[in-house]
């Protein structure tokens, strides 16, 4: 890479994380001790309670043991698929690292061979022999995991057939997924600044249009979309491949829609989904309001796509790693020193890979790892606000996951729904911090107007991505292989909705569906940004008038992990019903309120200037 391409330094070279909790490196003699430790604790769980799950004999006693050396079992996989992971993201360039991740993949999958007939067994038993056997208190911990298991009955195939679709996924999606994240990753985007040719990553091409200088927006999407397209053959491809292998699960397990399974993992109803959907598309106006206003502060006449995340403010002052962490951690303290000193740990131990490099995975992430270990944060850190946003983010996800560990490997997860709920909120304490103690109404501007697209980018856009993925998927279905063109007329089709007549669609902003990783590893995980942005503007809301006494109920929401339905956990912790139909307007309304005043602080502004004319 062009060392021009870095002339700015953000404090963040050489934050790397440290993986030696999990393992010292791909050598460590520890990895062959715990796969070969893996097998024999899986043949030894087979041979154990095998025909013992669906008997009519079956015991509390024996399913609690069961349930407890399975859950044992499940986090030795999950310890060796986390590093084989992160040392994948951290470098995908690195062929080591790829073969790696496969050699893993490959080794989990024979482990879980042994494991598949639990389940199968268990969802095969009588409604009321469970009834009979979660009654009993010593499962109380492993309620909810159990019922869920049988929630997905009616989609489980017989045992040997589990075992092929396991087995051939990881030279069938998993290959692909692989593939996606090797050639997305490694594109070079070329492009001129300031008289020099460079070579850029996705991170930094994708920095470009949140530049000031719009001439750098247009070169950067220009070059997004030269690099896009000249991959567009491989990429359009994969996104077909793994739609089709998508749509031949959803027929072999009995889904209807290509949205249903991820609706079961999320425990969300369809019902209470199109309720949120269709309330934030009812709200669409909001973003002509605001992108109006915004046309009108940038002083230009025609919005384009590459506009959208003009800072308001010229400032391009770097916000070093150091400051911006001494930011986040002052926020969480106001909140919460808990909340504090759980960040803290993620910095003084070296649980953050910051820095940006070549081969390195765009974008961002917090990966929980396992209940024995420890969270690890991923981000691309340039310097800009919204990088100590999005790093503030990524703690959130790390704090909520570093406390729902407590819940063991089964239930320390949570739903996608719930999922972003502590990421958001670690967004806005930083945001509100920030408000109240600037003064400039100018800078304040800037704030409101960057928190506002960010919150646009999480409940509409997340919406608009949800339905090109709805589009994408039954148009795969229905017409077969899709070309390049076909899913670009889908990508406009759904923006448009959005954008209305307020951003101006360029031809190269068509195919830019090509970089999102989601699609690709998380089909339809979009929508749960929206509902966790909802969600946590409702109950920022709840604490600006409870205080204090919100803190502790928070702090219990994230500790209990999985551990029920989001729904029954956000109604006993912190008292907040998602089946109310005006649920979802509630949080729109505060974000409306946003709107208009960032309304309000630009003609503050406008008055100041034409004050000191």
């Amino acid at each position: 890479m062009a060392k021009a391409a870095r002339t700015k330094k953000s404090g963040a070279e050489g934050i790397t994380w440290d993986l030696s909790d999990l393992y010292s490196g791909l050598k460590d003699k520890k990895i062959q001790k715990d796969i070969k430790d893996l097998f024999l604790k899986s043949e030894g769980f087979e041979k154990k309670y095998r025909g013992r799950i669906n008997s009519t004999n079956l015991t509390p006693k024996v399913l609690l043991n069961a349930v407890e050396d399975l859950e044992y079992i499940s986090e030795r996989i999950g310890k060796l698929l986390s590093f084989a992971y992160l040392v994948f993201a951290g470098d995908t360039g690195n062929p080591e690292n790829g073969a790696f991740l496969q050699m893993i993949q490959e080794k989990s999958t024979e482990a879980r061979k042994h494991l598949m007939f639990f389940e199968l067994e268990w969802i095969k038993l009588s409604n009321k022999k469970v009834d009979s056997l979660l009654g009993n208190k010593i499962l109380a911990s492993h309620k909810h995991f159990l019922e869920q298991e049988r929630m997905y009955k009616p989609h489980r195939l017989s045992e040997a057939e589990e075992k092929i679709l396991d087995e051939k996924a990881n030279t069938g999606s998993r290959a692909f997924k692989r593939l996606f994240d090797e050639v997305l990753n490694n594109i070079r985007f070329n492009i001129k600044l300031d008289g020099k040719q460079q070579s850029l990553s996705e991170t930094e091409i994708l920095a470009l249009l949140y530049d000031p200088d719009r001439n750098k927006r247009k070169a950067g999407a220009k070059s997004l979309t030269t690099g896009l397209k000249e991959n567009a053959h491989v990429l359009t491809f994969i996104f077909n491949t793994l739609v089709q292998d998508h749509s031949l699960n959803d027929r072999l397990r009995s889904f209807e829609n290509p949205m249903d399974s991820r609706n079961l993992s999320n425990e969300i109803d369809k019902g209470t989904l199109s309720s949120l959907m269709t309330s934030c598309e009812k709200n669409y106006d909001m973003v002509d309001t605001y992108y109006g206003l915004k046309k009108k502060l940038l002083g230009i006449k025609k919005f384009y796509d590459y506009d959208r995340y003009a800072p308001i403010s010229h400032d391009t002052e770097i916000i070093n790693y150091k400051k911006g962490k001494e930011i986040i951690l002052s926020s969480f303290h106001n909140f919460s020193p808990k909340m504090s000193t759980i960040a803290q740990k993620f910095f003084d131990k070296n649980w953050i890979d910051a820095e940006v490099r070549d081969g390195k995975r765009g974008g961002a992430f917090s990966h929980g790892t396992v209940p024995s270990a420890h969270p690890y944060v991923f981000t691309n850190y340039t310097g800009r606000m919204r990088d100590v946003m999005t790093l503030a983010h990524e703690l959130g996800h790390g704090m909520h996951q570093y406390l729902s560990r407590e819940q063991g490997y089964f239930h320390s997860d949570t739903p996608l729904t719930t999922a972003e709920t502590a990421s958001v909120f670690a967004e806005i304490l930083v945001f509100h911090k920030l408000m109240e103690t600037e003064k400039n109404p100018k800078i304040k501007l800037a704030l409101i107007c960057g928190k506002l697209e960010d919150i646009f980018a999480t409940v509409f856009r997340q919406v608009v991505l949800t339905r090109f993925e709805e589009l994408l998927h039954h148009a795969r279905r229905n017409q077969g292989e899709l070309t390049t063109e076909n899913i670009n007329e889908l990508w406009a089709q759904a923006n448009s909705a959005m954008f209305g007549k307020s951003v101006e669609m360029t031809d190269d902003y068509r195919n830019w569906w090509m970089y999102i990783p989601h699609f690709i590893h998380s089909p339809f995980y979009c929508y749960a940004y929206s509902f966790g942005e909802l969600l946590v503007l409702s109950l920022y809301s709840m604490y600006v008038k409870e205080g204090n006494v919100f803190v502790p109920k928070y702090i219990e929401l994230l500790s209990s992990g999985g551990s029920d339905a989001p729904e029954v956990l956000l109604l006993e912790r912190v008292g907040v019903n998602i089946k109310d139909p005006g649920f979802w307007q509630r949080g729109l309304d505060l974000l409306r309120e946003m709107v208009d005043e960032a309304l309000v602080l630009s003609e503050s502004v406008k008055q100041i200037q034409l004050h000191r004319r």
